[in-house]
């Protein structure tokens, strides 16, 4: 008689993470009948999207095979707190939380013959420090990376310099210094490394993030092995946990039901020529300032090409904590006067958009990104080329990876980014125009690397392919580990 056994994952509460981590569990319940998972849901202070997301998963009937994922809600912590503390004091806040809702778990399953025996952890990349509560429990602990296996090799590289050449890469702030990344074909430069590296507390936190993700019993990374077939391999050299490569995971529409101007938005692209439109979205906590709006207004008016463009309040701070992006309830406000009259007929701004469904849709011709990962493998999924303007966290060095290194996407300003602390820099018109022109005109080798990435991308999760192989080597992994 085959084991039944029981994962309990811990997403981050990111509505990226938090989504792609249900996604992934959805697939692994799918792949095997004797496998069930309980979600361990935490609502952050003001992340509003992700508040709801978890409101819509405890309520709504999920069919299929799901009926065998649990949603349990670890009650929001104290909404004064900011998002760094909140990630840095989630073992104290949340952990007595995590383990009452497992102990409840393994009772449940000790006095009810025939349930899941708990099988171990699969934590977010910022909670491997919950490691030890799993050990408590004597199951292993695994992870689910959100990000590529070029930033997992980034961390190693990190860890590596700092542990074996005691060097300190906040020596390095503002330079130009090119390494070799072993995750990488090409020498990166430091002004693409994420900003908390130049830090002296965000390069501790990298350290621990490597630290951590050593000590899983198997990695899981949201990739396609034939889109960082570089890097994968540098992962598989006998001295880290098993990777698997389960990607791409798509953030669906539906995910939390539909929002009220969906219809609109795909309307208007139904009338709109094929491959005619640009879709300019930079990801839940994208966001520019008036001037920066007003030179991308300029831009998209001079290109002449039709756009879509969804356009986000930065965010403000509430009681002292700084919030999410919102939708402005009048764009007008911060677009340039008659900027929206004389665009009437090309193009259209949005606040909220339904990202997955353009870029699915036969009139969008490219996309203006931040180069989030989630973001990059729906491009890659749709065969849609983009221009690449990073803001923050590891972005940067995905925009390196997609201009660089696989050749699809085209750049706008890849070493730009809001969260260095300083003055954030205005991209002028010009630039930003240039990289537009070049991505619905110019630039065929890039759409044609665009779709072969985007045919092998689908086939890796079909029966047989290379994601759909990895997750069934990754249940066998849990399997084979049951205590």
């Amino acid at each position: 008689m085959m084991k039944k056994a029981e994962l309990v994952f811990l997403p981050a509460p990111g509505i990226g993470h938090l989504v792609s981590a249900v996604e992934v569990a959805k697939l692994l319940v799918d792949l095997n009948a004797n496998l069930s998972i309980s979600v361990l849901t935490i609502k952050q202070p003001l992340n509003y999207k992700a508040t709801a997301y978890i409101d819509y998963l405890n309520a709504a009937t999920i069919t299929t095979t799901t009926t065998r994922i649990k949603f349990i809600d670890l009650h929001q912590s104290d909404a004064d707190m900011d998002r760094l503390k909140f990630v840095g004091s989630l073992i104290q806040t949340h952990g007595p939380l995590v383990k009452e809702a497992v102990a409840k778990i393994v009772e449940h399953s000790n006095s009810v013959p025939g349930s899941p025996r708990l099988a171990g952890f699969v934590f977010d990349i910022f909670y491997t420090s919950f490691r030890d509560l799993a050990n408590d429990f004597g199951v292993p602990s695994y992870l689910f990376c959100t990000s590529g296996a070029g930033f997992l090799g980034f961390l190693f590289f990190a860890q590596a310099l700092h542990d074996v050449q005691n060097f300190e890469l906040v020596e390095l702030t503002d330079s130009d210094t090119e390494f070799t990344i072993p995750s990488h074909v090409n020498p990166v430069s430091t002004k693409f490394f994420p900003t908390v590296t130049f830090k002296p507390e965000g390069f501790g936190f990298l350290l621990n993030l490597a630290k951590g993700v050593r000590e899983m019993k198997g990695i899981m990374v949201n990739t396609v092995s034939e889109l960082e077939s570089h890097a994968v391999d540098s992962l598989s050299n006998g001295k880290l946990p098993p990777v698997y490569p389960v990607g791409p995971i798509l953030i669906r529409e539906g995910s939390s039901g539909v929002h009220q101007n969906y219809d609109s938005i795909m309307q208007w692209l139904d009338r709109q020529p094929r491959s005619s439109v640009v879709f300019l979205c930079f990801g839940s906590m994208g966001s520019f300032g008036a001037d920066e709006v007003k030179e991308i207004a300029c831009a998209l008016e001079q290109s002449g090409h039709r756009f879509l463009w969804s356009l986000s309040r930065p965010p403000e701070k509430v009681n002292g904590i700084m919030g999410h992006p919102t939708d402005y309830e009048n764009v007008a406000e911060v677009l340039p006067e008659g900027f929206l009259d004389r665009t009437a007929e090309i193009g259209k701004v949005i606040g909220w958009a339904p990202q997955v469904a353009i870029l699915g849709h036969p009139a969008t011709g490219g996309f203006v990104s931040h180069c989030g990962w989630n973001s990059t493998l729906e491009s890659v999924w749709f065969g849609v080329p983009m221009a690449a303007w990073p803001l923050y966290a590891e972005q940067q060095m995905n925009a390196f990876t997609l201009v660089k290194e696989l050749g699809l996407a085209v750049e706008i300003k890849m070493d730009y980014r809001k969260d260095g602390g300083g003055e954030v820099e205005i991209v002028k018109a010009e630039t930003i125009e240039r990289g537009i022109r070049r991505l619905m005109e110019n630039d065929s080798d890039v759409r044609k690397r665009m779709k072969e990435m985007s045919d092998r991308s689908r086939k890796a999760l079909m029966d047989g392919g290379s994601s759909h192989s990895s997750l069934c080597r990754f249940i066998d992994n849990v399997m084979d580990n049951m205590p």
